[in-house]
């Protein structure tokens, strides 16, 4: 963006602050297999942002937040064969039991953590993910996963819409090519969400935590 745009932004009133509160969820969306390869859907900065991912999963764990998983997963039979598969025939490949669909080793979720499993870019949109969250109180939702361009923008503006503070980890999510990248970070940041690397988020989120 140049310096001219993000003026035109700042004018007309974007990119307010979103204050975080606790209780603090984190959503991991769509970190399986398919996407970590670049042969089948990967590539870009998605390598990275799993390792830093991996992290945050780690503390989170350690805090005890609620944590929630996604996958696309399609039936066996294809009955669920969907729009997004029209855009992207590849993305019925992605069956229950299909090594690509499966949520990589380094982030395997632990009993009691939520895997939510979907056919379109939201892991909201037709799922219990909002009244599980909701059960769980959950305020500030961090959010990491791929891609930013795609599933996960999908995925922040579904959570603000349903009432909860999107925080997006910008090193925790990733896309195969880089400007898409940047962009949404950029517009999600204006509209929809916070953004912070995740080592400034895990800070800002314990000062709230222990307030």
């Amino acid at each position: 963006m140049s310096q001219n745009d993000v003026q035109t932004y700042s004018r007309q009133g974007f990119g307010a602050q979103l204050e975080l509160k606790a209780p603090v969820g984190l959503l991991i969306v769509d970190f399986v297999n398919g996407f970590a390869d670049p042969e089948v859907f990967g590539g870009g900065n998605i390598p990275e942002a799993i390792a830093n991912t991996a992290k945050v999963l780690a503390e989170a764990r350690k805090r005890g937040w609620v944590v929630a998983h996604s996958r696309i997963v399609f039936a066996d039979d294809g009955a669920d064969t969907n729009v997004f598969c029209l855009k992207v025939p590849s993305m019925l490949g992605l069956k229950e039991d299909d090594h690509n669909s499966a949520i990589v080793p380094e982030l395997t979720p632990a009993p009691g953590e939520l895997v939510v499993r979907k056919t379109v870019p939201s892991a909201f949109f037709g799922t219990s993910l909002a009244a599980w969250l909701a059960q769980r109180g959950v305020q500030t939702l961090v959010v990491a996963g791929a891609t930013t361009s795609g599933c996960v923008r999908a995925s922040v503006v579904d959570a603000m819409q349903f009432g909860f503070r999107p925080l997006v980890l910008s090193d925790c999510v990733g896309d195969r090519a880089i400007a898409p990248h940047d962009a949404n970070l950029f517009d999600m940041e204006q509209k929809y969400a916070s953004v912070m690397k995740h080592d400034e988020a895990l800070e800002a989120l314990a000062k709230v935590e222990n307030a």
